[in-house]
């Protein structure tokens, strides 16, 4: 028997969903893939252009990586453009400075190191992790997201007097089969799924604009109140309770695949003692 048999799990698509429902679905879970946000190249790379430029012409002493996802796409773009080379080796150069695992997993494909990790993957760990540094006049490349979510930390930068390049490399392509994800919500309503993973704060957010939408959020958090929510670190947590939401299962400690596995099915083990 697996340590998730019998129960049906609602996973919005990720980079790493196939990764993901299969270890879910090798512990015996019946996984429902939702598609909440696309994740796409930019339509006009100009402005990723120039900051790749920038970077390559040795202007910036450290960069800041929010996200794998970024470093990827940074690099794809460098490579479409014969830069590939000059990035890698311009990379190498300076301090990569990353929130999470997963900017450090990028880093490590490229035969890099991050050269400062932030203790807890959140914007206030990064400058936590910088706290200790005068960083007035120096120059900080940054890799940011869409959305909003990034600007506490800009601001905490530029408040100590950091000269900051931002650099937001894709975007969410959000509207994409919204009929879909209103039956995902139904299914929650209805009491058909035990627990949600969410792997990224957008997905959250993309969740409840569509129940907005479709007038189904107030049963949405009431279902909330009924079903398990994992969460694969601070960031996603701190979204989810914003709305309200504090049934939340989440690693201790690494914020990867497989310990966010093992804390749904430690819930589980519980749950049926």
């Amino acid at each position: 028997m697996g340590s998730l048999d019998n129960l049906t799990i609602l996973v919005p698509e990720s980079r790493e969903l196939n990764l993901f429902t299969t270890m879910i679905e090798d512990e015996g879970a019946r996984v429902i893939r939702c598609p909440l946000v696309q994740i796409l190249d930019l339509d006009d790379s100009r402005a990723a252009e120039a900051w790749l430029d920038t970077l390559i012409s040795g202007a910036f002493e450290d960069v800041i990586w929010l996200t794998g996802e970024g470093l990827r796409r940074l690099l794809a773009l460098a490579r479409r453009t014969q830069r590939g080379d000059a990035f890698v080796a311009a990379l190498g150069k300076i301090r990569s400075i990353t929130r999470g695992p997963k900017p450090a997993r990028a880093l490590r494909e490229i035969g890099l190191a991050p050269g400062l990790s932030a203790t807890t993957p959140t914007s206030e760990g990064v400058l936590a992790a910088l706290a200790p540094e005068d960083i007035a006049g120096r120059r900080i490349g940054v890799q940011l997201y869409p959305g909003d979510g990034t600007a506490a930390l800009l601001a905490g930068l530029s408040a100590r007097g950091a000269v900051l390049t931002p650099v937001t490399p894709y975007r969410y392509a959000t509207q994409t089969e919204t009929a879909q994800v209103v039956a995902a919500i139904k299914s929650l309503i209805e009491g058909h799924i035990d627990v949600v993973a969410f792997t990224s704060s957008p997905q959250v957010d993309r969740l409840f604009s569509v129940a907005r939408e479709a007038g189904l959020e107030q049963p949405l958090k009431d279902a909330f109140t009924r079903v398990a929510v994992a969460s694969i670190g601070p960031v996603v947590e701190e979204t989810l309770q914003r709305l309200g939401i504090t049934n939340i299962l989440q690693p201790e400690a690494a914020f990867h695949m497989k310990p966010l596995v093992r804390s749904i099915a430690a819930w589980n083990a519980q749950r049926a003692s």
